[in-house]
């Protein structure tokens, strides 16, 4: 989030989701393909993958960097991250996974921690409210992209090796990002790449390979595994880090309310999953 928000002003928003995307994947295909692991194959398998990529990939992705336009990044964090509450609601309902009366807490808790965050993007002027201009609006709506991805990964996977699936689904996803990139006259493809500084470059390097090759690889995996809500509870130590280092590189804070919000959702993401931690101590 961090590295991501320090370029975008110089790049572009779907440069930055574009150039996050498309190496990545291309070094995932690789490296699956270096270790013997199975290409997708038949019209069901590159369905499947297609509209991965297009759910989790393009639109994660590019709602993300569009979102980070309008907001800080340890807030955009805390936005994405509550994606764990609507994977424990999708796994009980597709997979059977069970919460626990703890868990429903979480939730009814989460819902009033994102409505807490969600104070700015209700911006009324005069009598129109302008939902769509509100970064955190988009940061929510990629939290449920990347839940709902989550969820795919499995049904993804019968068709194709995980890891395999994970790298074309990035590429696919970041194909359309690019055009868009394209026809929105993003700064980096309008002659402005020669202003990037080496720690610029280093950020989006940074995004690309730690960012979404190693971290995409590794978490997509583990959905074909194992229980979803407790995998995807592990994102809320997300916005801890980029809270700090949103503080300490971009000078970024909450308002009292929002930090109120990012609070009761963490929470909220620890009783969604009370029930798998206690099991698994």
């Amino acid at each position: 989030m961090v590295a991501m928000k320090g370029v975008i002003p110089k790049t572009g928003p779907f440069f930055v989701a574009a150039l996050r995307l498309l190496p990545a994947g291309a070094l995932l295909v690789a490296f699956a393909a270096a270790r013997g692991r199975r290409q997708p194959s038949g019209w069901a398998a590159w369905v499947a993958v297609a509209a991965f990529g297009l759910v989790d990939a393009a639109c994660f992705q590019g709602f993300l960097a569009e979102g980070l336009q309008k907001t800080s990044a340890g807030l955009g964090s805390v936005i994405i991250d509550s994606q764990p509450l609507t994977v424990a609601v999708l796994a009980a309902l597709l997979f059977g996974e069970s919460i626990g009366a703890i868990g429903v807490g979480g939730l009814v808790l989460g819902v009033v921690g994102l409505l807490l965050l969600e104070v700015p993007a209700l911006s009324v002027e005069g009598n129109d409210t302008a939902i769509w201009g509100s970064g955190e609006w988009w940061m929510f709506l990629s939290a449920q992209s990347m839940a709902v991805g989550t969820i795919m990964v499995r049904w993804v996977s019968k068709y194709s090796d995980p890891i395999m699936a994970t790298g074309w689904h990035m590429i696919i996803g970041g194909l359309p990002l690019l055009v868009i990139s394209v026809l929105n006259h993003d700064p980096a493809l309008n002659g402005h790449l020669q202003e990037l500084t080496l720690n610029d470059v280093l950020a989006l390097l940074y995004t690309s390979i730690f960012g979404s090759a190693i971290s995409y690889g590794v978490y997509f995996y583990n959905a074909t595994r194992g229980s979803l809500t407790t995998l995807s509870s592990l994102t809320f130590l997300t916005p801890m880090f980029a809270s700090i280092f949103g503080f300490l590189y971009l000078g970024e804070t909450f308002s009292p309310v929002q930090l109120g919000g990012a609070l009761l959702t963490l929470v909220a993401i620890y009783m969604v999953n009370y029930k798998s931690i206690v099991g698994e101590k």
